[in-house]
């Protein structure tokens, strides 16, 4: 049998990897929808393709549950980078990688792609760069109405878009309840990454978190580096932050130039061929015998 995916978590949150060099599987939308279904199909919270092989280097496109393309993903980067190693794309230990927002440096800190550094580049909190609707400014201590209450709310562009709630308590159940509702918000025309935000101390905080495209997540790179550069623009924290999130901890160093460093562990789940029902659901056809 052919192996057809290769998937990974990163603290729980978990990707499935399809190689395009070695799988002719088309990634329309029902059949990315069908990949990631949890009762239908495999089983994530998306898939990495790649790498596309370009005269600029390795590309990655990072797409959601629904369908949906992610222009970048902390943890996505982190697994698709171990496959990499793994796969024997990249032979260094420090290699760069191209997505949707914007190149970013890699640096594999173990033999194995077991634990991996990320540059995720620099925290933007223009409106612009989200982008949110309304006038040209930062979004950044405003009032969002939400059903019959207003929180204040944080927007930062990774690369891709958060909105960062900072909250005196967090859960899933608050994430799970407003998160749907500023990710749909009339705010982000391109809809938006929420994170609700605890401070716990200088060096720590705890993030609840709802993905754009994925809904509930365990745990988030681009989350960690969103919410960490509001808690450290805030001076609620040290530019060196441990992030907490159900699925375990993220680190994140904050340079001066701005750069944002993500940290993070990624572990191997499995490989696998997809059944005859699903090769050809998904239109790859009978294995040739």
């Amino acid at each position: 049998m052919p192996t057809d995916f290769y998937k990974y978590h990163a603290l729980g949150n978990d990707y499935i990897v399809i190689d395009p060099n070695k799988s002719a599987l088309a990634l329309s939308e029902e059949n990315i929808r069908l990949i990631c279904h949890r009762n239908f199909g495999v089983g994530s919270d998306g898939i990495l393709f790649g790498p596309l092989l370009e005269a600029g280097g390795m590309r990655l496109r990072i797409l959601n549950p629904d369908g949906s393309e992610a222009e970048k993903s902390g943890n996505g980067i982190r697994i698709f980078s171990r496959y990499l190693v793994e796969a024997g794309y990249v032979k260094g230990k420090e290699f760069s990688l191209i997505t949707a927002g914007g190149t970013v440096a890699v640096a594999v800190l173990d033999g194995v792609g077991g634990l991996i550094k990320v540059d995720m580049g620099a925290a933007s909190f223009s409106s612009a760069d989200l982008p949110a609707s309304g006038p040209a400014r930062e979004i950044f201590g405003e009032t969002l109405a939400l059903g019959e209450a207003e929180y204040t709310i944080n927007c930062v562009s990774m690369g891709n878009p958060h909105c960062v709630i900072p909250l005196d308590d967090i859960s899933r159940e608050t994430a799970e309840r407003l998160g749907p509702l500023v990710e749909n918000h009339p705010l982000f025309p391109r809809r938006t990454n929420v994170q609700f935000l605890k401070v716990i101390d200088r060096a720590n905080i705890r993030i609840e978190i709802w993905e754009r495209g994925a809904g509930y997540t365990l745990a988030s790179g681009s989350s960690s580096c969103a919410a960490a550069s509001v808690a450290h623009r805030l001076g609620l924290t040290g530019p060196e932050v441990k992030v907490h999130m159900p699925g375990g901890v993220i680190d994140i160093d904050i340079r001066p130039d701005g750069h944002v460093f993500m940290t993070g562990p990624v572990t191997g789940v499995m490989t696998g061929s997809f059944a005859p029902d699903l090769r050809r659901q998904v239109g790859l056809g009978a294995v040739k015998q």
